[in-house]
């Protein structure tokens, strides 16, 4: 295949679901794919990557190079080449806003806020404490308690009058004060509006905010109600990227371009 017409292949192994980017030598997507995590890792990666690849209409053999990325990256037996899951943020927010950037990427296990150079470097990742982690579960177990699904979390949230405190920066203290909550009369409402500013508390607890400030992950895409918590508890504006479930999967497949590239710069 020609390197105008060359694709690669990113695949972002997440502890929620796994999610693949096909991209071509332009770095647009031509095909993707999610699935939730379930089972063998293993097994999701080949239908998720299955199914990128029919969607972008290329077999396996076609592909420069696969690069993987997030929490069971090693689970990806096809891959080429790996890369950490904040400079595939890195990349791919930077490719719908190139420019120095504060990404903040908040996905199923630990937001991280990863500053972002001229030219789409990451040059340091900042994450929550310890005790912190698993943000995306959290909030899948309070959409659960609620009894809605988790993109309505924020339907409920704006109709509150004011949070209930949700204040525990442990996420599993966190569910039980969700229970506790509903157990002494709090509404819906207030509980779902207590969880995002929660949520939002966590992360800007991080620290290291330099404007402009752009969101990644798949909490992002199903809780945009985080969103709003940050901008209102921040005071500054905080802007998602075009569907923020695929960044790293997109960062992951322009990786796998680089490196076809800089083969190609080698060869003799």
């Amino acid at each position: 295949m020609s390197n105008e017409n060359r694709v690669a292949a990113g695949v972002d192994v997440g502890t929620e679901c796994v999610k693949a980017i096909v991209a071509n030598a332009a770095g647009n997507v031509v095909g993707r794919s999610v699935v939730p995590t379930r089972g063998y890792f293993q097994a999701c990666v080949h239908e998720v990557l299955a199914a990128a690849l029919d969607d972008a209409q290329v077999q396996e053999k076609d592909l420069a190079g696969i690069c993987a990325t997030g929490f069971a990256a090693s689970c990806v037996s096809q891959a080429t080449t790996t890369a950490t899951e904040t400079a595939c943020h890195a990349l791919g927010a930077f490719r719908h806003h190139p420019g120095a950037m504060t990404v903040i990427n908040i996905g199923g296990r630990d937001p991280r806020v990863i500053r972002v150079d001229e030219a789409g470097r990451r040059m340091e990742a900042l994450a929550v404490r310890r005790c912190a982690v698993g943000i995306g579960t959290f909030l899948m177990f309070t959409a659960r308690h609620l009894d809605v699904h988790p993109t309505r979390l924020q339907e409920l949230a704006a109709a509150a009058d004011k949070p209930a405190s949700v204040s525990s920066f442990c996420s599993v203290f966190s569910g039980t004060e969700i229970l506790e909550r509903l157990r002494e009369g709090a509404t819906r409402e207030e509980v779902a509006l207590g969880c995002m500013y929660s949520i939002a508390e966590r992360i800007l607890e991080i620290g290291g905010f330099k404007e402009p400030l752009i969101v990644t992950g798949g909490v992002a895409e199903y809780f945009p109600g985080v969103i709003r918590g940050l901008e209102s508890q921040s005071g500054m504006k905080v802007t998602m990227v075009p569907q923020p479930l695929f960044t790293g999967a997109l960062g992951a497949a322009l990786k796998a371009l680089e490196e076809a590239a800089a083969g190609d710069r080698k060869a003799p």
